[in-house]
């Protein structure tokens, strides 16, 4: 096992024999031995080199820390990235889209757009302008056959569906191992009342499928809500594109309680702001007018990701902080911002301004434990689970059954692994129950797990705060935030 420095208070990562940046070798003769990692190219915190963390990486060891402190630049929601990218790719115009997150889910949307004919082009930095489709009726994709492979990216693979499901083309939508176990039989039936024609090509209500021309009607359309709000948003987004052929509007009907509901906020006011407008009846039913279509805004900035924010900010309430995160605050779109919200019914101190957040620990030290409905923060609530772990008492996170349905089962892998740093979980259908273990006692070196998770990388990196800890594959962060253990090791400190 060869070895490369991340910096020089003891933080390493474990590299595989074989270590490759992405698309080309690293450059590392693994036989000369360790100190040939130290000639390699590096960033600089403090004048500590910093080995570039695009190597694959088996595992990261971060050693125990007491203080975090420090300002946090946000990368692009990727939620909002998706849907915007999308959005622009339908509607009439071109549209300028600024800091886009540079992520693999991002990439694959990137991708398939280019595979499917849209003309997209990057104008520096993570800018793109796209040239949308829309404008005329029916609406085609340029190309009408093409076989799509979208990773395990969720806000890609369901809207794509319900969109491609309603164009004309013939497409073949396939993912990775894990997007091939998640459900999609739901969004499924729901295209299926519109008159798509959908096949799976492996397991009924799930990944791999088969999409066919087929006869679209507009008619009312009922989906569930308790599994992913993915089908709503879907569905939403796809809806426009056969509203001209009635003059009545189109309906959509939730079966059962919708969860995770400020995503489907999140959709709704973008889909606004390319020219189409949702009447929602509470969260049981979404109308639609007749005659809407997407038009281009001409530009758009996507703000930073407030999923991605909730690590910074539970570290600033642990370790005393400050943090500050610059990119999201008082005026964003993301339900994830309620996370602050949820620090401080714990004790942590929070200021708040129109683009950044900042907190502080409790003026007593010592956080207190909460029983909190996280429908509304349903990603950020993994920070909770390890935030828990340093509050006084007995933490309930409940309403969190979607976790089951991620990038992995989130519930049982969260229970897992907070239990191999000394905690007792009792894990629920939709819930989890967690008492920390006592102060000074977390079991250090423990090994965590990630799933190829990306958000469960990020979350237990702040069991360091109790105990040095390995994060294995922690190079899965790419999914959504490849700068991840750059950013946290400028923040934190041993002392």
């Amino acid at each position: 096992m060869a070895r490369c420095v991340f910096d020089g208070s003891g933080l390493f990562a474990g590299l595989e024999r074989g270590c490759r940046e992405i698309g080309k070798p690293c450059g590392v003769d693994y036989n000369t031995g360790f100190d040939s990692f130290l000639s390699l190219p590096a960033n600089n915190y403090g004048g500590v080199p910093v080995f570039p963390m695009q190597c694959v990486m088996s595992f990261l060891d971060l050693p125990a820390a007491r203080f975090a402190e420090g300002v946090v630049r946000l990368p692009g929601s990727k939620s909002i990235s998706n849907r915007v990218l999308l959005l622009a790719a339908l509607a009439e115009g071109t549209t300028l889209i600024r800091d886009v997150l540079d992520s693999d889910d991002t990439a694959r949307m990137l991708d398939a757009l280019e595979v499917l004919g849209v003309s997209i082009s990057r104008v520096g930095g993570n800018d793109y302008r796209i040239q949308g489709i829309g404008g005329h009726s029916p609406l085609r994709f340029p190309v009408e056959e093409a076989d799509l492979f979208l990773g395990n990216a969720g806000t890609v693979f369901r809207p794509l569906t319900a969109v491609l499901s309603l164009t004309g083309g013939r497409y073949r939508l396939s993912g990775s191992p894990r997007m091939h176990e998640r459900p999609i039989g739901d969004l499924v039936d729901a295209l299926r009342q519109l008159g798509a024609d959908i096949t799976y090509g492996g397991v009924e209500g799930f990944p791999p499928l088969r999409i066919m021309p087929a006869d679209i009607r507009a008619t009312g359309v009922t989906v569930r809500g308790d599994v992913s709000s993915q089908f709503l948003t879907g569905l939403l987004m796809a809806l426009p594109l056969c509203s001209f052929s009635g003059r009545n509007p189109l309906t959509i009907s939730v079966v059962g309680e919708l969860i995770s509901r400020p995503y489907i906020e999140i959709t709704l006011a973008l889909m606004a702001r390319f020219g189409v407008a949702i009447e929602r009846e509470e969260w049981r039913r979404f109308t639609l007018s007749s005659g809407q279509r997407y038009r281009s805004p001409g530009e758009m900035r996507v703000e930073g990701d407030a999923s991605s924010a909730s690590y910074f900010l539970a570290a600033g309430a642990i370790a005393t902080g400050p943090v500050r995160v610059e990119g999201v605050g008082q005026g964003s779109l993301q339900g994830d911002v309620r996370f602050a919200d949820a620090l401080e019914q714990m004790g942590a101190q929070i200021d708040k301004g129109g683009d950044w957040i900042e907190v502080r620990g409790p003026e007593s030290g010592r956080l207190r434990a909460i029983d909190l409905d996280c429908n509304a923060i349903p990603d950020a609530a993994m920070t909770l689970a390890v935030v828990a772990l340093f509050a006084n008492g007995t933490t309930k996170l409940r309403n969190i059954a979607s976790w089951r349905v991620k990038e992995t089962d989130r519930l049982a892998a969260v229970a897992h692994e907070l239990r191999k740093l000394g905690a007792k979980v009792e894990e629920g259908r939709d819930s989890l129950t967690i008492q920390p273990p006592p102060m000074g006692q977390f079991i250090p070196h423990a090994s965590i797990g990630t799933y190829d998770d990306h958000r469960m990388a990020m979350c237990f990196s702040l069991a360091s705060f109790g105990a040095p800890v390995r994060i294995d594959d922690p190079g899965c962060v790419s999914k959504t935030f490849p700068g991840y253990f750059e950013k946290f090791a400028a923040i934190t400190r041993a002392c």
